[in-house]
Order: structure tokens, then sequence, then C-alpha cells
């Protein structure tokens, strides 16, 4: 499987302070058995996170695009409605499964606002953009990425 890590956020778009999302979410993207074949930052912009998605899902055919940041309830926080934009199914249950597993971690896991769906054959996931929530949010969709992806590989 073929992963590609998209980190939005401004600050780190800017090259201000390092991107630890990013690479964390690699992590989990190995802990799958996926091949993580590109890593980027984007900033905090509809426009470019919405291209991005659709280069890796349509010229890239990457079967798994992680995302990092941008779910939360600040006025930038775009990347669920750039994701929806581009998504031609919703997989609310992998967004409930994610919140789910950040309850017992933190009081303020109802405020992620992270969507999934496909995009041809692509499952495009939105983690929340703490280091320390990915890991919480991933497992309990672990299995349920590995097993969507391969139908969406036939």
């Amino acid at each position: 499987m073929q992963a590609v890590i998209v980190t939005v956020s401004d600050t780190r778009s800017r090259g201000e302070g390092r991107d630890e999302s990013g690479p964390r979410l690699a992590e989990f993207a190995a802990s799958l058995g996926a091949e993580v074949v590109a890593r980027e930052v984007v900033p905090d912009e509809r426009a470019a996170i919405e291209e991005r998605l659709c280069h890796w899902s349509d010229q890239g055919r990457c079967e798994l695009v992680l995302t990092t940041g941008g779910t939360g309830f600040a006025p930038r926080d775009v990347t669920p409605e750039a994701t929806r934009a581009v998504i031609e199914r919703e997989a609310p249950g992998l967004a409930e499964a994610m919140r789910l597993g950040s309850r017992q971690h933190t009081d303020l896991w109802m405020v992620s606002r992270g969507v999934a769906g496909t995009r041809g054959s692509t499952l495009i996931v939105n983690f929340p953009g703490s280091p320390r929530s990915i890991p919480e949010s991933g497992a309990g969709i672990r299995e349920g990425l590995i097993h969507a992806v391969n139908l969406l590989r036939g």
C-alpha cells in the first residue's frame, strides 16, 4: 500500500518550527505496512489542500492519503471542507471511530472535525494536528483502514 502524508499548517509551510505531526503520521502509516512515498506541508488554504488531495489521488494514484492539521474550530482550519469538496464518497465511521479513540485521552475529543472518504481508489483520512493524538486516533481505525484499502483495490 502506498501512502502520502500531508501536513496542513500555515506556520510549518512557512518553515517556522518543526513538523512533528507529519513524521508521527508517517510512523503510523508504516505500522500499517504502508510505504510512505511522499510527505509534504501545505498552508491552511482550501484551494491548496484540495489541489494536493486531487494530485495524490488522481495523478499520484496513492491508495492512502493521510492529512494532519486543520481539523479544529480556528477560522483557518479548513481541511474537512477541502476534503469534502474532493471526495466522492464519505466514510463517516472512520472519522467517528477516530474521535471515539481520542475520547479516553482528552476532554476535547469532540472538537475534532476530521472527515474520511474516497476519491476513485484512494482513501483520504483527516487526522488531528497534535502529534500526540495521532496514535490515539489511529488505534481505533487501524484494521478498518487496511480493510478499506483492500476493498478499494477490488
